[in-house]
C-alpha cells in the first residue's frame, strides 16, 4: 500500500469503517437490481422492464408464427419481427446494466468523497 492509502485508512473513524463494510457486504446482483428501482430514474427502470417483457413476448409470438409459414416472404416478415424483438430486448438489457454500473460508480465516488472529507477534517 502507498502512503496515501495508509493515510486514507487512518483517517476513517469506526463509524465510517462500519458504513463501508455494510456497502461492501450487500452488493450482490439482486441488491444492485433493487437499487435501480429507486431514485429519480426508478420509474424509467419499471418502464424499461415492461418494454423488455413486451418485446420478449413479441419475439416469441413472431418466432412461433415463423414455424408455421407457407411461403418465404411471410417467413421473412416473421423472422424480421422476431429479430427486432430480440434486438430490442438486448438493447434494453444493455441500458439496464449500464444503469447498474452507473449506480455502482456513484457509490464508489461517494466512498472516496467520504474518505476525503474525513482526511480534511483531521
Amino acid at each position: 500500500m502507498s502512503d496515501y492509502d495508509l493515510k486514507l485508512r487512518d483517517g476513517l473513524t469506526a463509524e465510517d469503517e462500519a458504513f463501508l463494510k455494510d456497502l461492501e457486504g450487500r452488493r450482490g446482483l439482486f441488491a444492485q437490481i433493487g437499487d435501480t428501482f429507486s431514485g429519480p430514474l426508478g420509474a424509467w427502470t419499471v418502464f424499461a422492464w415492461g418494454l423488455g417483457l413486451i418485446f420478449f413476448a413479441l419475439s416469441i409470438v413472431c418466432f412461433w408464427k415463423l414455424t408455421g409459414v407457407a411461403d418465404a416472404r411471410e417467413g421473412l416478415v416473421w423472422l424480421a419481427g422476431a429479430l427486432a424483438g430480440w434486438i430490442s430486448v438486448g438493447l434494453i438489457k444493455i441500458w439496464f446494466w449500464l444503469r447498474m454500473n452507473h449506480l455502482s460508480t456513484l457509490r464508489e465516488l461517494k466512498r472516496i468523497e467520504l474518505r476525503m472529507v474525513r482526511l480534511e477534517a483531521d
